[in-house]
């Protein structure tokens, strides 16, 4: 089981994931928003377990985002 975490502060602007969803690494995950600038989180190949975060949370960097197993 792994986590996820973010690559940086910001806040969740978008989900594309839940929970039981089988994801290929080339799957976009997370948009992050950080000052006007948007960056995508991508996440290694698994069974996405638990979305930890919902659209408009405030995140810091090495937050966890979701577990993946």
């Amino acid at each position: 089981m792994g986590e996820l975490t973010s690559p940086m502060a910001g806040r969740v602007q978008e989900i594309h994931v839940t929970a039981g969803q089988m994801i290929t690494e080339d799957d976009e995950l997370f948009i992050i928003e950080a000052m006007k600038m948007e960056n995508a989180v991508y996440g290694d190949p698994g069974i996405v377990k638990e979305v930890l975060v919902k659209v408009g949370d405030k995140v810091e960097e090495d937050d966890v985002l979701a577990i993946i197993e």
